[in-house]
């Protein structure tokens, strides 16, 4: 029998992240089948255990991530009836997939659960739920509702794709993410205005945690800039706005782009590693 779910995780590296969240995976009590998208990078396979994993490889270019199309491949290479993406480095509590399916069933659309980002180090302790659980931190920016509670959102730009589930119908409907997102940033808010334009529901549901393990990162993400204008620039002529509006005014503020909110260009006018030798960024 076709199972219900497939999780889509697309990963670079990260092969500790990837083998926590397989590890969580088979703990989760909803039937599944798993699909891992490499998208270049060290062989993953160390990483997947014992579990029956679908794996994709995708070409990619050493300093690009084609996020939208390496999506796309991960539930292509599926066959269940609805599909979770799950970034590689969320670890899914023991419920998750099966709040998912629930919430499919209820309210059909788009759904996602609440983030919880964990400190550094947490994971060396080990990942019982209950002590992920305790130390993850939740998204300031994001709705927490109650277990099992379901909440419709009608602020799309909050729709994630770190942790999310969709039926097959619906992504089939929206046409899964735009593949002219070559690189890093906006394919997912290109996914959240699609739905938003085909009046497909975005609802939040309670429970279904992920935990995120810490990794660093740098804000803005100056190691994805020509990607982030690139990206930007599709999305203002495809929707009439800009995204990412936080990091373009960042990488403004740091001379490295010229663009203000009422422009219909951004370019850049120097390279973030030339500013980052210089000692004009923190990278």
């Amino acid at each position: 029998m076709r199972p219900d779910l497939a999780v889509v995780t697309v990963v670079r590296g990260r092969l500790d992240h990837l083998a926590a969240q397989q590890t969580a995976l088979s703990a989760q009590e909803t039937g599944h089948e798993r699909v891992v998208v490499q998208m270049g990078g060290p062989d993953v396979r160390p990483a997947l255990g014992a579990a029956d994993v679908t794996l994709v490889r995708l070409g990619a270019e050493p300093d690009r991530l084609p996020l939208a199309a390496a999506r796309n491949a991960g539930v292509a290479a599926s066959t269940a009836a609805a599909v979770v993406l799950l970034d590689v480095d969320c670890i899914p509590a023991p419920t998750l997939l099966a709040r998912y399916a629930d919430a499919l069933t209820r309210v059909g659309g788009v759904v996602a659960g609440p983030v919880g980002y964990l400190p550094a180090g947490a994971t060396t302790g080990g990942t019982a739920p209950e002590r992920l659980a305790r130390l993850a931190v939740p998204h300031p920016a994001r709705p927490v509702p109650a277990a099992g509670q379901l909440r419709r959102e009608l602020r799309y730009e909050l729709l994630w794709s770190l942790s999310l589930a969709v039926s097959r119908a619906d992504w089939d409907r929206l046409g899964g993410f735009c593949e002219d997102y070559t690189g890093y940033g906006g394919e997912d808010t290109d996914f959240a205005w699609t739905a938003r334009r085909a009046g497909v529901p975005f609802h939040w549901v309670g429970g279904a945690w992920a935990w995120h393990q810490h990794h660093p990162v740098s804000d803005p993400p100056y190691e994805h800039l020509h990607d982030i204008v690139r990206n930007s620039e599709l999305f203002h002529t495809r929707w009439g706005e800009w995204p990412m509006v936080g990091w373009l005014a960042a990488f403004r503020d740091a001379g490295l782009v010229e663009w203000e909110p009422t422009a219909a260009r951004c370019r850049v006018t120097r390279s973030a590693r030339v500013a980052a030798r210089e000692g004009a960024v923190a990278w």
